[in-house]
């Protein structure tokens, strides 16, 4: 009788790149580290906005680095603190998210995130850079 072998792949390195260097910093624990100075973001701020637990952040701030899927939320997070940043002053942004908007019928920016109404943010900031009425 034949003996029946699986087929497995060759394991390929994965190419791996920081993807914050324009932050001025070398590693994740530095990242958050830049998060605390520039936007006074704390580590329950970086949980809410990321999704995941304390843990996993504490484990980034020593510089253990994320999952894929961590670091694409890491990524999005960056990118919505860009945004922010062209409209508020940095260190206004922690305070920001944290306080009730009109804009979202009085929940916090940090609850839209939550939410998964990330776009809503998105759309506000476009309506002020460009000028339009909200």
């Amino acid at each position: 009788m034949p003996t029946i072998t699986k087929k497995t792949k060759a394991s390929v390195p994965a190419l791996t790149i920081f993807r914050f260097s324009h932050r001025g910093v070398k590693d994740y624990a530095e990242l958050l580290q830049h998060y605390l100075r520039t936007f006074r973001m704390r580590q329950p701020l970086v949980v809410r906005l990321t999704g995941f637990s304390p843990r996993s952040v504490a484990k980034w701030s020593e510089g253990v680095p994320p999952s894929p899927k961590q670091e694409k939320a890491l990524v999005e997070m960056d990118r919505l603190l860009d945004g922010l940043s062209r409209v508020l002053e940095s260190k206004q942004i922690a305070h920001w998210l944290k306080a009730p908007n009109p804009a979202f019928d009085g929940s916090t920016p940090i609850q839209v995130v939550e939410r998964g109404e990330i776009d809503r943010i998105w759309h506000m900031l476009y309506d002020i850079e460009s000028g339009q009425p909200g």
